[in-house]
């Protein structure tokens, strides 16, 4: 008898039941797209934000010391101080090797040109590929480090072409100006500890102080500098968690941890403790965080979050509230039927539950429905935003189901309501 009206009441009010299944739909939709990607989005801001540079920085702990208490800005190179060229792959053994998506040396040394004038000559990995201890290969360096220096003239360094010259040259577009350099030219330089003819293969814009810089292969500046084996600093870019108080305790004193705090931290991407196990695994080294890139990160993430979570809240409540409407209306429609089923004995426990079964039955579908449509949206969200898929996590299923629960029932809270203060005498008399 029970499934018999419920069957009944979908026949008669197909039209009102569609409509709350869409409007189920498009909530279900519209949440799910917007948790897929408010929990895959970390990731997919963190690669996007490492486009513009490294967050970390690696420097001898004498140099580091300088800077601190002098306030200059971290060259090891004016400090004497260096690190050792054998273990930079070390930065991938960490725990959190994985999180570190590139990393590049670097060593300077003034050099004079053959106008008689002074640069700075920088060595670094452009597309150096590195062999590590653990079996792992990879290709590190500048060329991706910085993706957003523009070329103005010529290529990049490619340190993987066996046919080309070794001693190669980029130089910033403010020195090639003012020193009269194109791409094809070849100029002496001349260092510390040797000199140096130099063909450049590219003029790059940077838009800094590198613009008055040339670039070359690492071992060749460290020829000239009479630095073998030696770096002066490395710069890391690695996938981060946005810091909470736990990181910020740690990043002062990792040792006013309790043992439980520090495993949490120890094992969680925080910028700090990734610095601090980059830190392990170097001799004599201090790794400190690109402050300015770290904490922006933290902020673009917490924002972009809040924003999923707000349009998450407002879709709901415009589900709740459209639900709410047509509920109300069809209980209004129907008020005839159930004044007939008071009269005749019928409990208001009864009536509710087969108003309640109708509409959750509605709502399973329109919510099944919905959640592969949302996840459709979040493909398109993240192949628009990203370039890339959204992953499908399974725990997003239970926690859609639940919302949607919720929200119809609230939805369905004034129409219930109305049907308990229902009279059928009056409803029956046409009044």
């Amino acid at each position: 008898m029970f499934l018999r009206m419920i069957r009944g009441a979908f026949a008669r009010q197909w039209k009102k039941m569609l409509i709350i299944a869409l409007t189920i739909m498009l909530g279900t939709s519209l949440a799910t797209a917007m948790i897929n990607v408010m929990l895959d989005v970390g990731d997919k801001v963190n690669q996007e934000l490492k486009t513009y540079g490294a967050n970390i920085t690696v420097l001898p702990k004498s140099a580091s010391v300088m800077s601190d208490l002098y306030e200059m800005e971290g060259d090891a190179g004016d400090t004497g101080a260096y690190l050792l060229e054998s273990e930079i792959g070390n930065v991938k053994t960490i725990f959190w090797a994985f999180n570190i998506v590139d990393f590049a040396p670097f060593i300077d040394t003034q050099i004079s040109l053959q106008s008689g004038s002074e640069a700075k000559l920088v060595g670094t990995w452009f597309n150096h590929h590195l062999d590590l201890p653990t079996g792992e290969s990879l290709d590190a360096g500048v060329n991706s480090l910085r993706s957003w220096w523009d070329l103005d003239e010529g290529e990049w360094i490619n340190e993987q072409d066996a046919d080309k010259d070794e001693n190669v040259a980029m130089v910033g577009t403010v020195l090639a100006k003012r020193e009269g350099i194109s791409v094809g030219d070849v100029i002496h330089v001349e260092g510390p500890a040797d000199g140096a003819d130099l063909t450049v293969t590219g003029i790059f814009d940077a838009g800094g102080d590198e613009d008055e810089q040339i670039f070359a292969p690492l071992d060749l500046v460290q020829k000239v500098s009479d630095t073998d084996g030696y770096i002066s600093s490395i710069e890391v870019s690695a996938l981060t968690t946005p810091d909470n108080e736990l990181a910020e305790k740690a990043a002062k004193d990792p040792g006013s941890l309790t043992i439980a705090q520090y495993e949490l931290w120890y094992c969680t991407a925080y910028v700090s403790s990734i610095c601090y196990q980059i830190q392990e695994a170097i001799t004599d080294s201090v790794a400190a965080p690109v402050r300015q890139v770290a904490e922006s990160e933290g902020a673009i993430m917490d924002k972009t979050e809040l924003l999923m979570i707000l349009i998450t809240i407002l879709s709901l409540i415009g589900s709740a509230l459209g639900i709410t409407n047509l509920v109300t209306a069809s209980v209004m429609e129907r008020s005839n039927e159930i004044g007939l089923f008071k009269a005749v004995g019928a409990k208001d426990s009864s009536i509710s539950g087969l108003v309640l079964t109708e509409i959750l039955v509605t709502g399973v579908v329109g919510a099944v429905v919905g959640y592969f449509l949302g996840f459709g949206f979040a493909q398109i969200i993240g192949h628009t935003v990203f370039n890339s898929s959204i992953e499908m996590k399974p725990f997003v299923i239970p926690i859609v189901a639940v919302l949607m629960l919720f929200v119809t029932l609230i939805g369905s809270i004034p129409a219930i309501r109305m049907l308990l203060r229902l009279d059928p005498a009056e409803v029956l008399h046409g009044r």
